[in-house]
């Protein structure tokens, strides 16, 4: 008895104990990722002052490179485009862009394909208000067939960028590459320099790209990614390295791959190290989500760095896998990507609205209570405009008034050779889809001849499976006006996830008239 007594009184010490150490403490405030829902690749943030902007590859799709901002790195804001308009050199590949905030200037080294050559190289843009967009400089690193992946650091008042090259260059092995900036960050002034050789018989495969080199204590730490970035069949994963100086020589990491893949997320890499106010390290990167995997796209997710000051290495602070849940920076709410619902009688938020940047702008604005795109372009799909997804399962309704010399569609779109649409047009309802440049109807429904305004509703189901139907606003729909199309494994291209939007189309001139767009994810 007298044992029993004394466990007892040592477990009610110990039980109070943690008790009043949690109250102490209070609750732990956690975040679950994605941070940046949709996709989002190869994000580069930035903290100036209290506020962190990240910036992102916008691939084919304009305006070029979406800016978020946060005050704690979870719960982010679209604030506008890196370019409001195209630069006049490129031709879209809207890859990979760093934001540098140096001297009361904010500066964006980007990759982009030129038009001349169809070759991807490295510019840079500078702005001093980030809302009013950047002012493009052109040019600033062409070498051999293809410069990607910029990452800029100051080192004893010296800038200095990095890049990936010979990625396409035939039996030569990829590196990273250094060199010294102008003082104004403008130009390219030193001799390159190699920080690292991938290396083809490991974990790379053959292959790195993606770096973050930051400095702590007497070391530069690089974390860089290898491998397969993209698409169903990618094995991404991410290495470190470090070194005392910062053109080497660079120690890569003996436990590296550092992280991989699991069941929750995939295939992650391609991120920015940022510090906190209170010290904490932590690396925006991107990963595709198991269960929406490229039907979303790559997304913003936030890994935590940890030090090891024995080793003097950096480890993640939940293993080799991208957390599903963590501890928060502090300031943390609860952020959640519900979907929105647009009625355009009434002002609108700051819209990220999406278009291809390989076909002409489009052109639309809210007038007189409707979105109203013109069909300035011949073409199914050539007046798309659109939404980034954030989840594969979704339900996507538009209200439009019907035209007798237009058709209004609601479009899942790849790219302008690969969609799949429902449209309406005088009394029809039509369903499309173009499948490698080829346009073939799938099925037709007639609408009562009395009726103009309707709602087409799309449903998606895991991005896998759609459905498909029509109604008269305000009326209950009729279950015979529903149409399905399967197997559209076609509609994510390689490197991104398909948007989904609207779409006016016909030959005669004219403009949709669109009342109201609503997304609820599942």
């Amino acid at each position: 008895m007298k044992f029993l007594s004394t466990f007892f009184l040592f477990t009610f010490f110990i039980s109070t104990s943690l008790l009043a150490q949690k109250k102490k403490l209070g609750p732990v405030n956690t975040y679950r990722n994605p941070v940046i829902a949709g996709d989002f690749a190869d994000p580069s943030v930035i903290r100036v002052g209290d506020t962190y902007y990240a910036a992102g590859t916008s691939s084919e799709w304009g305006p070029a490179y979406p800016i978020y901002s946060s005050t704690n790195l979870t719960d982010w804001q679209y604030l506008g485009p890196v370019f409001n308009e195209i630069p006049a050199w490129t031709m879209g590949s809207f890859w990979a862009p760093e934001l540098f905030y140096y001297k009361d200037t904010y500066y964006c080294y980007y990759t982009a394909r030129r038009k001349s050559d169809k070759q991807s190289f490295i510019g840079v843009a500078t702005t001093k208000d980030l809302k009013k967009g950047f002012t493009d400089h052109g040019i600033i690193i062409e070498w051999t067939s293809e410069a990607i992946d910029a990452y800029v650091v100051e080192d004893k008042g010296k800038l200095y960028i990095t890049w990936k090259a010979y990625g396409l260059d035939k039996g030569r092995a990829i590196e990273l590459l250094g060199a010294e900036l102008s003082a104004d960050g403008l130009k390219v002034v030193g001799k390159e320099f190699t920080i690292i050789k991938a290396n083809t018989n490991d974990w790379e495969g053959g292959g790195a790209e993606g770096q973050s080199i930051f400095k702590r204590g007497k070391y530069w730490y690089m974390l860089y990614s290898g491998n397969s970035c993209c698409g169903s069949k990618c094995n991404y994963m991410v290495g470190m390295a470090r070194a005392e100086k910062l053109q080497g020589p660079w120690e890569k990491y003996a436990g590296n791959p550092v992280l991989v893949s699991d069941d929750t997320w995939k295939c992650p890499g391609h991120g920015t190290v940022v510090t906190t106010p209170d010290k904490r390290y932590f690396y925006l990167h991107h990963a595709y989500s198991a269960a929406d995997f490229t039907f979303v796209g790559r997304q913003g997710v936030l890994s935590e760095l940890v030090w090891n000051d024995k080793t003097h290495w950096p480890v993640f602070r939940y293993g080799s896998a991208t957390p599903a849940q963590a501890e928060a920076p502090a300031g943390t709410s609860f952020a959640n990507f519900s979907g929105f619902n647009l009625d355009f009688a009434v002002a609108q938020p700051n819209i990220r609205w999406i278009y291809d940047v390989r076909q002409p702008e489009p052109v639309y604005a809210v007038q007189d209570g409707a979105l109203r795109i013109e069909n300035k372009t011949p073409g199914q799909t050539s007046n798309f405009v659109g939404f980034n997804l954030k989840k594969s399962s979704y339900t996507f309704t538009a209200d439009v008034v019907s035209k007798n010399d237009l058709t209004q569609s609601i479009v899942i779109y790849g790219d302008a050779d690969n969609a799949l649409g429902y449209g309406v047009r005088g009394n029809t309802v039509e369903l499309w889809q173009i499948k490698d440049g080829t346009f073939s109807t799938l099925k037709t429904q007639q609408i009562p001849a009395q009726q103009k305004a309707i709602t087409l509703k799309l449903q998606s189901h895991n991005g896998r499976f759609y459905e498909f139907s029509w109604e008269v606003k305000g009326q209950k729909p009729d279950a015979a006006n529903k149409a399905v199309q399967t197997d559209t494994l076609w509609l994510p291209r390689w490197d991104r996830a398909a948007r989904v939007g609207v779409n006016v189309a016909g030959t005669a001139t004219g403009k949709g008239e669109i009342r109201a767009l609503e997304m609820k994810y599942n």
